[in-house]
């Protein structure tokens, strides 16, 4: 099965929704907009990408890799439940709706790095491991930002990535892989396996 339909979605989501809260961000925002107006954009976008995946997969089970897709389906659910404890317990704690503002988009990044992070183990693919890799690490990452280069890094990184790894993913999909690739593939499932 091929990941293009899904990172594609994804990567357009995550440029658009936070390229538009980065537009509008702040006391002075670069363009004006309702506050709902990128949360909609981003909403929609997440929505949409969501739909497009779950229709592939369910086209492109096996009986194995079904065990699998629905274990990982419900991470989703049990990994942004478990975001919106964390959040809601801190910004009930520290008395602070800024704790809302950084951390779900942050979070988030996070929890879908590290639901990637197993696929990409499940079903030994190494593009789907490195974008979890990446999408893990530079979401809290974005938390060093001030303003709305936090939004900026979270569209350029993580749309970026995935709109990068669409573009990896037929070469990666086809079954014609090139040395290095293989070679690459191999190292991983030493990491992976130990032998």
């Amino acid at each position: 099965m091929s990941n293009r339909p899904s990172y594609v979605s994804f990567g357009l989501a995550l440029l658009i929704g936070y390229g538009a809260f980065a537009l509008a961000h702040g006391d002075d925002p670069t363009l004006p907009m309702p506050s709902a107006v990128p949360a909609a954009l981003l909403l929609g976008g997440l929505l949409t990408a969501v739909t497009i995946t779950g229709v592939a997969t369910a086209k492109a089970r096996r009986a194995h890799d079904a065990v699998i897709g629905n274990m990982l389906a419900a991470a989703w659910f049990v990994g942004f439940g478990a975001l919106f404890l964390v959040i809601t317990a801190l910004s009930e704690a520290l008395q602070d709706q800024r704790v809302h503002t950084l951390l779900r988009p942050a979070g988030s990044g996070l929890v879908i790095g590290l639901i990637y992070l197993a696929g990409g183990i499940a079903y030994r693919n190494v593009l789907q491991y490195g974008l979890g890799v990446w999408l893990a690490v530079t979401s809290p990452a974005a938390l060093f930002l001030q303003g709305a280069n936090v939004y900026w890094a979270l569209a350029l990184a993580g749309g970026g990535a995935y709109l990068v790894a669409a573009t990896l993913e037929p070469r990666r999909s086809s079954g014609t892989s090139s040395d290095r690739s293989t070679a690459c593939r191999h190292a991983a499932e030493l990491l992976v396996t130990g032998d």
